[in-house]
């Protein structure tokens, strides 16, 4: 019964954590990484193929994105995860697959102008691999035990950071002795629109929690954003500039438009009471209405009362939604003064790129940042204060307003933190913090040795936990990211091709027993296959 830590660790994206139990190979979150990778991550200790179960803590894809690569490499087990998280999976992979082939797609047609001798750039995965992926899904409800198999049991928990979101409570089971192990997740923020504040969990063994915003406290007054965020748009519109939104598709879009039907009922932009606002995210429209159909299970007490007066707390008039490409083009050819909220949130791919490209330069206009940026993207170089940034092979200035709606945060600060792992009825027997930058995974973890007793512990990557006997098999060490050549992005179909093989060798192995008339059929048809292609 062990745990290795993979990703995530010392960092704050590419969450994912392995588990076996007998003979089942687990993993919690599979996850994209984003932004700087600082340190290497182990691979998994087994091949795709060999993987049983995926538990996935809510859609966001530095959790999720890797699953349709999981399944290109051979992956044909379950996928666990809350009914939320499974309808806005189901839209996430599916543009994330999107934005891989149009990478690699333009990674090939911008090698071959400049005259380097490249095959075409193969997509990390294809439409088919999510396709495949988010067929194996399996919807769970909040708060109820499932029995995976005879050796695990999960409960999802709503932890408050995104529609869906869900701590995860692990009952494995080995020799007659079960230990517990509970996954945080992202803790999310209190007080957050549309969304429950996060619920606590009340006992585990062992304890695998954040740490993202460990160094940092939130403002103590409840900041009333509404009223920032109509400040920003009216000394913007007094200009006949642009407020430009850089937001995540999935999550901060929806608390957005629930902040602007506010000041649009209420009427706080004087002079400016009919100002339009542009979505211009066809990933964003569509979670917008995933978040409408969970908003039963999923809605806070707020959101709620104005759901059952039948009014919808995240559409008003002036929306506008933007769904193709003319669409997107046509909105910087609008003078009006206007928002636009696009994606993604961290300005690294998607329509935003290109609003920033029309609106950069205007000092009449504002770029408004609600989400965190995370170190090496373009949205952190601009917050840090970039006087130019590169736009499709330009160089554009930076002369428009840069503001942040300071406070507006999906993750738990420390206190948040330090409150969720109060909750435990018990003190965990110990407490591994991932999912935060290198020093903060260390600061947080003294505070919670020094200040609150409890045996806490940063794990390095390929770091490996024996559940059983409560010790560290093996205490990983950083390793610096090396640089990777050209050669490293072309592996493609060969890579398939390998993963494939594996999944056959799983297969063969996994039939240890069968009938002597089935193994002898199977075996023929392997060194058929082998004969063709030898």
């Amino acid at each position: 019964m062990k745990l290795i830590f993979i990703g995530a660790d010392h960092e704050v994206t590419g969450s994912c954590h392995y588990m076996e139990v007998g003979d089942k190979h687990i993993l919690v979150d599979y996850g994209m990484e984003q932004g700087v990778n600082t340190f290497e991550n182990e691979p998994l200790p087994v091949s795709p193929s060999m993987i049983d179960y995926v538990f996935l803590t809510h859609a966001h894809i530095d959790h999720s994105g890797l699953l349709p690569l999981l399944y290109a490499e051979g992956f044909r087990g379950q996928v666990f995860a809350t009914d939320a998280t499974a309808d806005l999976c189901s839209i996430m992979l599916r543009d994330c697959a999107h934005i891989q082939m149009m990478e690699a797609e333009w990674k090939t047609r911008k090698a071959r102008r400049s005259g380097e001798p490249i095959s075409a750039v193969e997509a990390l995965y294809t439409m088919e691999d999510a396709e495949g992926i988010i067929k194996r899904i399996v919807p769970c409800r909040y708060g109820r035990e499932v029995q995976v198999c005879d050796e695990v049991k999960i409960r999802f928990t709503d932890i408050g950071h995104l529609l869906g979101s869900a701590s995860i409570e692990v009952w494995l089971t080995e020799d007659g002795v079960t230990k517990k192990v509970a996954f945080s997740g992202d803790i999310g923020n209190k007080n957050l629109p549309l969304l429950k504040d996060p619920s606590l969990t009340k006992e585990a063994d062992y304890v695998v929690m954040e740490s993202t915003y460990g160094n940092r406290l939130h403002s103590e007054e409840r900041i009333d954003f509404v009223k920032e965020l109509a400040a920003v748009l009216k000394e913007t519109f007094d200009r006949g500039g642009n407020v430009v939104i850089p937001s995540f598709a999935v999550g901060r879009t929806q608390e957005i438009l629930y902040f602007l039907r506010k000041i649009k009922v209420d009427r706080l932009v004087k002079g400016h009471e009919r100002f339009p606002v542009y979505v211009d995210s066809p990933l964003a429209v569509e979670a917008t209405g995933i978040f409408e159909e969970n908003r039963w299970e999923c809605f806070d007490e707020e959101a709620m009362e104005l759901v059952k007066e039948g009014i919808n707390p995240i559409s008003f008039s002036g929306l506008k939604l933007a769904i193709t490409s003319e669409e997107s083009k046509e909105i910087n050819f609008i003078d009006t003064p206007k928002v636009i909220i696009s994606a993604s949130g961290m300005c690294e791919a998607g329509r935003i790129r290109h609003h920033l490209k029309h609106n950069l330069w205007r000092p009449e206009c504002t770029i408004l940042f609600v989400g965190y940026q995370a170190m090496g993207t373009l949205g952190r170089s601009i917050v840090e204060g970039a006087e130019e940034v590169k736009l499709f092979g330009e160089t554009i200035q930076v002369r428009a307003r840069i503001r942040q709606l300071a406070g507006l945060s999906g993750h738990a600060d420390k206190n948040g933190l330090l409150e969720w792992i109060s909750g435990f009825e018990e003190k965990p027997r110990k407490v591994f913090v991932v999912h935060g930058e290198d020093s903060i995974c260390a600061s947080f973890v003294e505070c919670l040795k020094m200040e609150y007793g409890h045996n806490a512990y940063a794990p390095y990557s390929g770091t490996v936990f024996n559940l059983m006997s409560g010790k560290l098999e093996y205490e990983a060490v950083p390793v610096p990211v090396k640089k990777k050549g050209r050669s490293a992005v072309a592996a493609g179909v060969y890579a398939r091709l390998l993963a494939a093989a594996q999944r056959l060798l799983a297969l063969v192995q996994k039939k240890d027993g069968m009938p002597n008339k089935d193994a002898a059929k199977f075996a023929d048809q392997i060194n058929s296959l082998c004969d063709k292609y030898q």
